[in-house]
Parts: structure tokens; C-alpha cells; sequence
């Protein structure tokens, strides 16, 4: 089979390899690969800043946002040969620590948790892997054009969790967000706000292709103004923050509704200094009862809500967010940025339309 492969911290090592086909352990189900998305984080493991080959290896097989279709299942499992399945990313940590005995491995306090095709497990990116049946999601058929987007979804599932669990901490009926970043967490952040009722807003610079049209079909509103005067003007009561710049993170901290509640989830560039009168923020975030969280990975509860966010959306619309489809012998044009992407996805299977 074919494999989508990198040496972690050395820059311009992606190759696609021939590996043997994986092999099936108990209680795993062995899956044919549809496709893998293209995030960040690939990026920078592609880029070596970033991420850890299994123990005793010196090569990862790349891929974490993963759609497949299962050839063969354990009996009694739930799966059966042609479900659509996704394979969750993270693993618990080996001790565990406290949250990871209890599921929540998303919010492993001690940082020996795994990742498929980031730390130190083999991803997804191959024409076959194996997954455990505990950690394989079913997909609805429907999905198959589109179920890449899962494990976003998941991402976005648990950033509006985390944000409805904080507002539960008193009355808490919110009616404005604003989303900033119209990238795929952020559009799908606008995604599961519209399906909520919300009256969505989503901010970000670009004026032209795909963004501005993907939110108005939403039925949200599209902004590109200064993010001072955006939230001076909407007071959104939440704010999702999908950008990690500090101008845009620092305007949402200092400009939300009372008791509005701030989720991040944007990774910030190191090393860029903003001057900020911390002070005033920190008087705002006390005296009006704002909450801050960040949030980032997903557990299994958050996958199966995205399953049904993605199951009730317009396939269309969904379709609309996958800008480009490379074949796997063609994976280098993946990792280079076009000025229209939105999300950009491998085809594994050898017959696959990339289309």
C-alpha cells in the first residue's frame, strides 16, 4: 500500500512510500482509505517544527483527519464491511491521569497522551490502517464525499460544549456570536452556532473567494472590518476565536457582552509582541463576569456530536468547503498554499475521483 510519510523535525522530508499492508489485531477493524485532510498541524510536522515519530522509528505516517470505509470488522462490534467510519486522533496516556481514566483524554493533565499521525502513532494517511473498534466513528453514507470534515467538526463540537457548559454556571441565554476566522474550524464554528438558533457573525480580512459566500449561505452575517469596530458594534454575548492573532484575540477579551464567554481556539505565532493595557482587560473580564477558556482536540462524546452536525447540514454546502482534491502520488501539492484553499484533501483510494 501506499503511505504518506515524514521524518519529524526535518524539514522537506514528506515522501509517499510503499509499506506493507497493516494487519488487523483483535478488536481492531481494518479500514480502506477514502481520504485525509490537510490541516496546520500537518503543515508544521511537514515543515519539521513539529510532531514525533513512533518509538524506534525515525518516519511518521502523516494524516489525523481521517475518512475510510471498513472492509473487515470484528463480530459483535457495531461495524460492518462499507461503513463510512473516521478514526478519533488522540489516545489516553498510559498512567492514566485522572481525565483519561474517564474518557476525557482531551484534557490529559499530564501530557503523555498519543496522536494518530502527530505523536508518535501512525496517522491515517495510508491506503489502509487499522483502527479500534473504541475508537472508530460511524459515519452516515451520505457523508462519503464529505466526512473528511469529522474530525474539525469535533474540534468545533467541543469548543461549543465547553461554552455552553460555562454559561450553564448561572442563567445563560445567549443570542449573538461572533466567530473570527473564517478558515474550516471557523466556518464550521458558524456552522454549529447557525444550527443552534444563534445569530452568527464571522469575522475575517479576506473579501474575495470562497469565505464570504460560504457564511452568507449560512445565513450568517460576513464581516472585514476592524476587529475593535466589529465587536464595539455587535457585543456578540460568545466569541469563537479561530484566528490566534493577538490584535483579534485581544479585541474579543476587551469587547464581549456581560458575562460573555471568550472560547479560543487559535494557536497564536510565538515570539510576536503586542502592547495591550492589561489592566482595563483584566477590570472588564472581572467586573462583567466574562469567561475565558481554550479549548482544542476532541474526545470521543465530541466526534459522534459532530457526526450528527455534519449529518444535518446541507451536503452541498459541506461539499463547498473542500477547495481541492490531490490524489496521494501528487501529495506535495498539498502542502503548497493557494490563495482560495479552504480545506484541501488527499484521495487514498486508488480508483477515487480527486475531482
Amino acid at each position: 500500500m501506499r503511505a504518506l510519510t515524514v521524518r519529524p523535525h526535518v524539514r522537506n522530508s514528506l515522501e509517499v512510500r510503499d509499506l506493507p499492508e497493516p494487519v488487523p489485531e483483535e478488536g481492531q477493524v481494518l479500514v480502506d482509505g477514502l481520504a485525509v485532510g490537510v490541516c496546520g498541524t500537518d503543515r508544521e510536522i511537514v515543515d519539521g517544527l513539529y510532531g514525533w515519530a513512533p518509538p524506534g522509528r525515525d518516519r511518521l505516517v502523516l494524516g489525523h483527519e481521517s475518512l475510510g470505509r471498513v472492509r473487515q470488522a470484528p463480530a459483535g462490534s457495531g461495524f460492518s464491511a462499507g461503513d463510512l467510519v473516521v478514526g478519533v486522533v488522540r489516545r489516553p496516556d498510559p498512567v492514566p491521569c485522572g481525565a483519561c481514566g474517564r474518557g476525557e483524554f482531551d484534557m490529559c493533565r499530564n501530557g503523555q497522551y498519543t496522536e494518530r499521525g502527530i505523536k508518535e502513532i501512525d496517522g491515517y494517511g495510508s491506503q489502509t490502517w487499522c483502527v479500534e473498534t473504541a475508537y472508530a466513528v460511524k459515519l452516515d453514507a451520505r457523508l462519503e464525499r464529505v466526512g473528511v470534515l469529522l474530525e474539525p467538526a469535533s474540534v468545533v463540537a467541543k469548543a461549543w460544549e465547553q461554552v455552553e457548559r460555562i454559561g450553564g454556571r448561572s442563567w445563560f441565554d445567549p443570542e449573538r456570536v461572533l466567530v473570527t476566522g473564517a478558515g474550516p474550524i471557523g466556518t464550521l464554528a458558524a456552522l454549529l452556532g447557525v444550527q443552534r438558533g444563534l445569530e452568527v457573525h464571522v469575522l475575517d480580512r479576506v473579501t474575495e473567494g470562497p469565505k464570504p459566500s460560504l457564511i452568507e449561505a449560512l445565513g450568517a452575517t460576513y464581516h472585514t472590518e476592524d476587529a475593535d469596530e466589529v465587536m464595539r458594534s455587535l457585543v456578540p454575548d460568545i466569541v469563537i476565536e479561530a484566528t490566534g492573532a493577538a490584535e483579534v484575540v485581544f479585541a474579543a477579551l476587551s469587547g464581549n457582552a456581560r458575562y460573555g464567554i471568550v472560547c479560543l481556539t487559535g494557536v497564536s505565532p510565538v515570539g510576536r509582541k503586542l502592547n495591550v493595557e492589561a489592566s482595563s482587560i483584566n477590570r472588564e473580564i472581572v467586573l462583567e463576569n466574562d469567561a475565558v477558556v481554550g479549548s482544542v482536540n476532541a474526545n470521543l462524546r465530541h466526534y459522534q456530536q459532530a457526526a450528527e452536525a455534519l449529518a444535518q447540514a446541507d451536503l452541498a454546502w459541506l461539499e463547498r468547503l473542500i477547495t481541492r482534491r490531490v490524489p496521494l502520488d501528487r501529495a506535495d501539492e498539498a502542502f503548497t498554499a493557494h490563495n482560495d484553499d479552504m480545506k484541501v484533501v488527499l484521495t487514498l483510494d486508488l480508483w477515487g475521483d480527486p475531482t
